[in-house]
């Protein structure tokens, strides 16, 4: 098989090209690739088997003021991205695409409902891949090696300070980029996994007060310093969702097996992460 990853320089980017490393792989960066070009985009994807898209926007509060720019590149670039690969392609989406109003895992064909632009932008690229053919993976709560992220702050804050108060009112799974990138590698290659939808996230949730918690037991540190506190003490330009847990019955049949839990995830990722 002949891969394709876009934007292999982000967080999940790289541990793709980690996960896929001594295999035919062309790793374009944002630098390398714009996927809001269609010709740029018809010759990366000639002779691909697959494309695994990590390319987006990610800055949520940003999209807030440039919503129309969020959604060139989320949007409008997917379906670049869609119409020359169909269902060669895997894209990566995320739990924005829901207003964190449910109480249960959300399911794979729950209606989208975002909250902000950043959500918006992302779910008019899910329905470009999905009527093409390809295939939506939506994660939550990512966190890794390369890159800023919840944990890499949280240990970074815990060097710095004595306390650090961490919001006790959002629910979601904390999951790691490295087992995520071996999921959707896995994906690639089960030969029963459908087109369609499924949910990459770790299984379990926690609050990220208790994640920071588990952060600061997994490095030695007294999670005690760990303070809760809410989200409206930390006022942002984009609604964040209260509860961002997904339903992994998507997976069923797949061949692939859903992620493990948050807890044990973040145990085996620790040692790499610090």
């Amino acid at each position: 098989m002949r891969w394709l990853i876009t934007g292999a320089g982000g967080m999940l980017g790289q541990d793709l090209r980690g996960v896929l490393h001594g295999r035919d792989v062309v790793a374009a960066t944002r630098a390398d690739l714009d996927i809001t070009s269609p010709h740029a985009v018809r010759d990366a994807v000639g002779g691909v088997d697959v494309v695994i898209n990590a390319a987006a926007w990610t800055d949520v509060d940003g999209a807030e003021t440039h919503e129309e720019a969020a959604t060139a590149i989320n949007g409008h670039g997917v379906r670049t991205l869609a119409a020359a690969a169909g269902k060669r392609l895997i894209h990566l989406s995320t739990d924005y695409v829901f207003d964190g109003s449910a109480t249960a895992p959300i399911p794979e064909d729950a209606p989208r409902a975002p909250l902000n632009a950043y959500g918006r932008s992302k779910a008019v690229g899910e329905e470009a891949v999905l009527a093409s053919g390809g295939t939506v993976v939506r994660t939550a709560w990512l966190y890794g090696a390369h890159g800023p992220n919840f944990v890499s702050t949280v240990l970074r804050l815990a060097a710095e300070r004595d306390t650090v108060d961490v919001v006790d009112d959002q629910q979601g799974p904390p999951t790691w980029s490295r087992a995520l990138a071996e999921q959707l590698v896995a994906l690639a290659q089960a030969p029963a996994a459908a087109p369609g939808v499924y949910h990459g996230t770790a299984a379990g949730s926690t609050t990220w007060y208790g994640l920071a918690r588990a952060v600061f037991e997994e490095a030695g540190l007294d999670p005690s310093r760990v303070r809760p506190t809410t989200t409206d003490r930390f006022p942002r330009p984009a609604r964040r969702p209260p509860y961002s847990v997904l339903s992994h019955a998507g997976w069923a049949g797949s061949g692939v097996a859903p992620l493990p839990d948050w807890r044990t995830m973040l145990s085996t990722a620790m040692p790499l992460l610090r």
